[in-house]
C-alpha cells in the first residue's frame, strides 16, 4: 500500500468514518471472521438475493445485530410475490429488533413477481414505518443504468427523496461503485443542485481480483476504459492480479468539499471479502489518520 498519510488531505478524513459495508445472507461465517476488524455499530448492509430464503436474510440481520453492528437488511421491490410476503419480512425484521434501518432497490427482475414495481412504490406503501423502520436507503448511480434513462434516474431520485420526508423517514443514497471518482464528485454536486439533501455513501469495492471487479463493472454499466482502468489502479493486461481503492479514494478525498457535496461517507462492496476489506480498510485508515 501506498504511504498515505502525507497525501490523504485533511478535510477528506470525515469520509472514513462511519463507513458501512455489505454482505449477502450466505456470508455469516465470514462477518464472524471478520468481527473482530469491524468498528462496533459499523453499518452492515445485508443483501436480498433470489437465491436466499427469507430466514436466510433474518438469521443474517440478526447476526450482524448479534455482533454488534447494524444491519441494513435490503429490500428488493421486483423479488417481492405479494404484500403479504412483504409484510412477512418486515414482521420477522422488527420482532428480531433488526429493523429500524433498510435499504431498498427495485431489485434484477425485469417484471415484478408481485405488486411493487419499484423501491418507490415500498416507501409509498406505508408498511415501511408502520413496521418500525426509520431510515431508508435507495440507490444512486453517477454513471448511469445501462438499462434506465438518466431523466428517470434523476426523477425517480427527486420522488424517492420527496416520499422519505412526507412520510417523515430519515434516509439516504448509497451509490453504485464505480473507478473515477471525479464523475461520482460530480453526480453529488447535481444531487445537491435538484435540492436532495439526502447524505451520500460512495460504493467503494473492496480489494478484490481485477477480472471480477472488470465483470462487476460490465454487469452494472461502470466505466472501464483504458485511461479509467489506470487512473484506478487497475492492469487490464494482468486480469489475475488484485486491485484496491486506494487511489480512488485520495482522488475523492481530493476533490471533496463539504459546502458543495454535503454529507458524504463510503460503502463497501465486499464481493463476499469480508475478511480481507476488513482488513484492508483498518490499515488505510491507520496510514491515513496517523
Amino acid at each position: 500500500m501506498d504511504p498515505l498519510s502525507t497525501a490523504f488531505p485533511a478535510v477528506g478524513t470525515s469520509l472514513l468514518e462511519d463507513f458501512s459495508l455489505e454482505m449477502t445472507g450466505k456470508d455469516v461465517p465470514k462477518l464472524d471472521e471478520a468481527a473482530s476488524l469491524i468498528p462496533p455499530g459499523t453499518r452492515v448492509n445485508v443483501t436480498f438475493l433470489g437465491n436466499e430464503t427469507l430466514r436466510m436474510r433474518l438469521d443474517a440481520a440478526r447476526a450482524v445485530k448479534r455482533l454488534g453492528f447494524t444491519p441494513v437488511p435490503h429490500i428488493s421491490a421486483r423479488r417481492l410475490g405479494s404484500r403479504a410476503d412483504f409484510e412477512q419480512f418486515l414482521v420477522g425484521l422488527r420482532a428480531d429488533g433488526t429493523g429500524t434501518d433498510v435499504f431498498v432497490v427495485g431489485g434484477d427482475p425485469a417484471r415484478p413477481e408481485g405488486p411493487y414495481k419499484d423501491s418507490l412504490s415500498l416507501i409509498e406503501s406505508g408498511l415501511l414505518q408502520d413496521h418500525g423502520v426509520r431510515h431508508v436507503g435507495v440507490s444512486g448511480y453517477p454513471e448511469g443504468h445501462p438499462a434506465i434513462s438518466q431523466e428517470a434516474l434523476w426523477s425517480a431520485l427527486r420522488d424517492k427523496s420527496a416520499a422519505l420526508a412526507a412520510r417523515g423517514l430519515d434516509g439516504g443514497v448509497i451509490t453504485q461503485f464505480g473507478f473515477d471518482a471525479d464523475p461520482v464528485l460530480a453526480w453529488i454536486e447535481k444531487v445537491r443542485g435538484h435540492g436532495i439533501t439526502l447524505p451520500v455513501r460512495v460504493g467503494v469495492p473492496g480489494p478484490a481480483g481485477v477480472r471480477r471487479l472488470m465483470s462487476y463493472a460490465t454487469r452494472f454499466g461502470v466505466g472501464t476504459s483504458a485511461s479509467i482502468a489506470k487512473k484506478y489502479g487497475l492492469s487490464i493486461t494482468n486480469l489475475m492480479g488484485t486491485a484496491g481503492p486506494d487511489r480512488f479514494l485520495r482522488a475523492l478525498a481530493g476533490g471533496y468539499h463539504p459546502a458543495r457535496h454535503g454529507t458524504v461517507q463510503i460503502h463497501f462492496y465486499t464481493f463476499g471479502g469480508l475478511k480481507a476489506t476488513s482488513e484492508w480498510i483498518a490499515q488505510f485508515r491507520k496510514d491515513v489518520l496517523a
